[in-house]
């Protein structure tokens, strides 16, 4: 009888053993499977993020904006995007008040011949004094073909091109220009009638 008790009792041993290890078995594959979702979900993560940034990157790449640097004494400015972005050429469109056809360059930048008999005229048909005290500005569209890490884009923003109207050789007046800022984004087929009202909320007519 003892011998069957003792006999017994080691198989239940042997029972809480074999259930002790597969307990501990199955918590070992749980730990393993929580392991690796979670190296997988931290890669996922970061593949993410990744991808999140390059495509900001990329957006912002293609946002531009130009800045001017005045040259020979104000008959023109060169024209520079900000940004990395490589321009392939420009059109600048003005007021239908000037009436100057748009301008198509490959060397970026504003020239005061190209708009100086124009404005004048304009100005005197608006009834504007001559010579503008300070600084006066004349609402543009340019339109800029540009390329960014090899690919090709082309963007329409709004720019007011500041100048003066000076007194120049033999008493006659010369359109300087002197800087140029932005204005805000439009669209190829919005920009000449925006022009037009910007012009003409500035230059409404006297009398």
């Amino acid at each position: 009888m003892a011998e069957e008790t003792s006999a017994a009792e080691a198989r239940r041993r042997r029972l809480r053993w074999i259930t002790l290890g597969e307990a501990l078995g199955v918590a070992a594959l749980v730990v393993s499977v929580l392991t690796l979702w979670n190296n997988y979900s931290e890669r996922r993560h970061n593949e993410d993020e990744k991808a999140a940034q390059e495509r900001a990157s990329s957006t912002k790449a293609r946002i531009l904006v130009l800045r001017a640097e005045v040259e020979k004494k104000g008959d023109r400015l060169a024209l520079q995007p900000t940004g990395e972005q490589v321009i392939q050429g420009q059109t600048i469109a003005f007021p239908k008040a000037l009436g100057i056809d748009p301008v198509d360059s490959t060397d970026p930048r504003i020239e005061a011949d190209w708009l100086s008999d124009g404005l004048r005229k304009a100005r005197r048909d608006a009834g504007e004094q001559e010579r503008p005290r300070g600084d006066a500005r004349l609402p543009v569209a340019i339109t800029t073909r540009f390329t960014v890490g090899g690919d090709v884009a082309e963007d329409v923003t709004l720019y007011d091109v500041g100048y003066a109207i000076e007194g120049g050789f033999l008493g006659g007046n010369e359109v300087r220009l002197r800087g140029l800022s932005m204005i805000g984004r439009t669209t190829a087929a919005a920009a000449q009638k925006r022009l037009d009202e910007i012009w003409t909320s500035r230059h409404r007519k006297k009398g």
